[in-house]
């Protein structure tokens, strides 16, 4: 039988990730024995052997790494498939009505291009409610794929556009933004060596999966954070030129001559059949 059922795959995707039965009952709140009934039965009806057992515990076979990366992904199809469901029916909105769209951006990227997009769709004769959704460095793809959001302005080369359909909206430099009093301030422009091994003044660190990449700078939560570290010249953070619509007056933006251009793109799942979305899509690419 070449269908699964998503019980199924919960199951399994429990034991393949705790690779323990026990610990894999207890994550989904039941026995063992059904547990293990279930896995077995999995197997027979692919006819493929997902787990290794022995004494010691147990492992995964080909087929199980194979189940596993697949289950994870349409596992995400699901999820993502029932939040934009109740987002459509008016489930989770205040006055139980539809017409609902969830944007993911980047916090202080796009700013003022951003503020254009909503002025001009809130124009529209069926403009849906937009509901904006500020992110960490690169999470929009993640909203996307899992169903939080609906549509993201995204930003190569630091998002993956791969699997989602878009529209290039604009092209930008980028900016250092550094701490006033700072003597690098003072220059007209710097380039990505100038900045990249700063001992006074290391690069903030936004999370990326949940993990953050190795470095001295600190670990940055929210744009309200990173804001404040920066006025008290404790890091500095890297952003398109954009960014000076949210600068404060203890902060200066330096143009990078050497640093790739930012595209930013407005992205949504391929497969969306949203009206309202496709209404959001066309007065994003008349701006």
């Amino acid at each position: 039988m070449d269908t699964l059922e998503t019980r199924e795959l919960r199951y399994f995707m429990a034991v393949a990730e705790e690779l323990h039965f026990g610990r894999a009952a207890e994550r989904l709140g039941m026995a063992q024995p059904p547990l293990s009934r279930a896995i077995q039965q999995l197997e027979r009806r692919l006819g493929v052997s997902l787990l290794a057992r022995n004494r010691r515990g147990v492992s995964l076979t080909a087929a199980g790494e194979m189940l596993l990366h697949e289950g994870r992904a349409a596992l995400a199809a699901t999820t993502a498939a029932a939040r934009r469901t109740r987002r459509a029916g008016g489930a989770d909105s205040p006055d139980g009505h539809g017409n609902r769209l969830v944007l993911a951006v980047k916090a202080g990227a796009s700013h003022e291009l951003l503020r254009k997009l909503l002025h001009a769709y809130a124009s529209e004769a069926d403009a849906a409610e937009i509901e904006v959704l500020p992110s960490g460095q690169c999470e929009q793809e993640e909203m996307l794929r899992d169903g939080r959001a609906d549509v993201a302005l995204m930003h190569k080369p630091f998002n993956s556009l791969a699997g989602f359909d878009s529209e290039e909206l604009m092209t930008e430099g980028q900016v250092a933004v550094l701490p006033a009093g700072h003597p690098l301030a003072a220059h007209r422009t710097l380039s990505m060596a100038d900045v990249s091994d700063v001992p006074d003044l290391p690069l903030a660190r936004w999370s990326r999966n949940g993990t953050y990449p190795p470095g001295p700078g600190p670990e940055i939560h929210d744009q309200t954070q990173l804001a404040q570290l920066i006025a008290l010249g404790r890091t500095m953070a890297i952003f398109p030129d954009s960014a000076h619509a949210w600068l404060w007056a203890e902060h200066t933006a330096v143009p990078l001559t050497d640093a790739p251009p930012v595209v930013t793109h407005i992205a949504w799942p391929a497969h969306s059949r949203s009206l309202a979305l496709a209404g959001l899509i066309r007065t994003a690419t008349r701006l």
